[in-house]
């Protein structure tokens, strides 16, 4: 029974070390395909210079990073899983062209760290899986309007807020990140909603990717205007400025025409602060005035009739203008950076590795790899608890199997010798013809050892037996059955705990790994299906291991007690017609009527 436990103890442990060792799980069985991407802020990548926190990623597949084989049409089967290899990350497709190789995607990456590279994982290849890109998961709440410019003839807003832009649009094919507006003097409306009001000494974030056609003097790309309240971000022959009223931000370097490049203007704490390509160019210590009407992409609004301090009004921006956010908080720097360095073609945010195929892994396998650590420990438990009660049973089994054939044995011989004295199983034994079977195994041979080893004590073979010593003698053997009876029933008390504590110790996993499941989406903030269900199977597979332990042992102890409960009556009624026996042979209390005659 020791070097069973052993050795199942050691495959055990493999088991374990093996699991430890594989890579990172794949998320579902379902996907037959995986791609690791993988997002560096750090030196070796993009050298950020700190910590981004939450930011949509853009993922920009082509024929040179991805193959476009065995994706769903329209890649509804795509789905994104962060670094952990179960967390679900909200993603949105703004294009997808498997016949130009093309796709672009934007992925809600939790966070980025400054210093640490972390590996993404797209998982694709299943045509089954219904489309699950939703942008207004994908950018935070504080964005109050997203416009990609992707939708065609109409464009959208991409966010909860629905501020969808008005007037007449003209797409820009080509433009840095798939297709974006052309603006030609007509501009884009924004409508004037609470969620794009400015409050007075307010915050705010402005930013997009502008390519100027012709440069002039004094373009607006983005204005607001209410009575002498002015906000306007544009380009003086080239030149970035930012106007807060009657104040306009010192001259910089003039953008090239025909260049794409990023600008962002935020405002907070009494600054406005001008961006270009992710850096700081300039800033006016200036809080915004309160703005609540709509604003205008690619022209100015004519100034209120009486407005006692009049900005003159500035003329129509001529270009291409794509990726337009407005944020209802200032956006930190290192964001405006990686928005700058990494929507372009260049980007050094993102790099992407070799495919993989999953490797047939059945569900089960899935859920085992999600499972985390306290769901391990509680079937480590129940595994130990396993492969005990199975040596048990495997170890209880084959006694009572031998005990049985050794009784059934010595039966046989018993029964030869019905009518003769009961001694002569004896000479069977003195002559070396008792089969070693019976001898080494038979509890009822012992039981036969005990009675004949009284009887030579007493010299009943020449006195006879009183029914005092018959008595005794019944007391012996009934002794032995009792011993018997405690070594058959030990460990068993192991298999009845077993049968009634794991079931508890697998609801007890069960029910501390639901807990964790709800409280890590809730940090997450990502409670839907794909982001629960893994954690939720692998906490309900503690239920299912309880389970697994307990029913065979219940049927084992169900077996091996009714194998024992045989054995013990056997021996039991062995006792009762030995015992009968004797009396019959050796009683001295006979009358004499009846004794034995004497032989001449």
């Amino acid at each position: 029974m020791q070097r069973l436990l052993a050795l199942l103890l050691f495959c055990l442990s493999m088991c374990t070390l093996g699991t430890a060792r594989a890579d990172t799980p794949w998320w579902q069985a379902d996907w037959k395909y995986r791609k690791p991407i993988t997002v560096d802020a750090g030196p070796n990548g993009a050298a950020l210079g700190g910590n981004l926190g939450r930011i949509p990623v853009l993922v920009r597949l082509h024929t040179g990073n991805f193959a476009f084989d065995g994706v769903a049409d329209g890649g509804s089967d795509i789905r994104f899983i962060g670094a952990d290899g179960r967390t679900v990350l909200n993603h949105q497709v703004e294009q997808y062209d498997a016949s130009l190789g093309m796709a672009l995607i934007w992925v809600d990456v939790p966070a980025i760290s400054g210093t640490a590279p972390q590996t993404l994982w797209m998982y694709y290849g299943n045509a089954g899986a219904p489309a699950a890109g939703n942008g207004q998961r994908v950018f935070d709440p504080d964005y109050s309007a997203v416009y990609h410019f992707a939708e065609g003839n109409e464009p959208r807003d991409t966010t909860a807020y629905v501020n969808h832009p008005s007037g007449p649009f003209k797409a820009a094919d080509g433009a840095i990140i798939g297709r974006g507006a052309q603006l030609a003097g007509q501009p884009l409306h924004l409508p004037g909603s609470p969620s794009l009001a400015i409050a007075a000494n307010g915050a705010m974030t402005v930013s997009a990717w502008i390519k100027p056609t012709q440069l002039g003097p004094d373009q607006a790309v983005y204005s607001r205007r209410e009575g002498d309240n002015v906000l306007i971000i544009g380009l003086d022959n080239g030149v970035p400025y930012v106007r807060v009223n009657q104040q306009r931000s010192q001259p910089v370097p003039a953008l090239a025409a025909g260049q794409w490049a990023h600008l962002a203007v935020t405002a907070s704490d009494g600054a406005v602060v001008l961006y270009v390509g992710g850096r700081e160019a300039t800033r006016i210590e200036a809080s915004l005035p309160a703005l609540a009407g709509e604003a205008l992409l690619g022209a100015d609004v004519a100034p209120a009739a009486g407005a006692t301090a009049a900005v003159a009004m500035a003329q129509p921006f001529l270009g291409d203008i794509d990726e337009v956010r407005v944020s209802k908080v200032a956006r930190p720097a290192t964001l405006l950076l990686a928005d700058a360095s990494a929507q372009g073609a260049e980007s050094r945010l993102v790099a992407f590795g070799e495919d993989e195929q999953s490797a047939g892994v059945s569900h089960f396998g899935f859920i085992l790899k999600a499972m985390p650590v306290d769901a391990w420990v509680v079937v480590a438990m129940l595994g130990l608890m396993l492969l005990l009660s199975w040596a048990i049973m495997i170890t209880k089994s084959r006694y009572f199997g031998i005990v049985a054939k050794a009784n059934e044995a010595f039966t046989v011989q018993y029964r030869k010798v019905t009518g003769a004295p009961v001694a002569s199983l004896q000479e069977l034994e003195r002559t070396g013809t008792l089969a070693p079977q019976i001898r080494d195994s038979s509890t009822l041979w012992r039981l036969y050892r005990i009675a004949m080893e009284e009887m030579d004590g007493r010299g009943s073979h020449h006195h006879g037996l009183t029914a005092a010593a018959i008595t005794s003698i019944r007391a012996s053997m009934d002794a032995e059955v009792t011993r018997e009876t405690e070594r058959m029933s030990k460990r068993m008390n192991w298999l009845s705990t077993t049968i009634e504590g794991a079931p508890y110790i697998g609801l007890f996993g069960t029910v501390i790994g639901i807990m964790l499941v709800f409280v890590v989406a809730a940090m997450a903030g990502a409670v839907d299906i794909n982001s629960v269900a893994p954690g939720m199977a692998a906490a309900l597979l503690c239920t299912a291991a309880g389970l697994g332990v307990a029913i065979p042992a219940l049927f084992g102890y169900n077996w091996l007690a009714s194998r024992a409960e045989a054995i013990a009556a056997d021996m039991s009624v062995f006792v009762d017609e030995f015992t009968a026996r004797l009396a019959e042979e050796f009683d001295r209390s006979a009358p004499a009527a009846v004794a034995r005659p004497v032989q001449a």
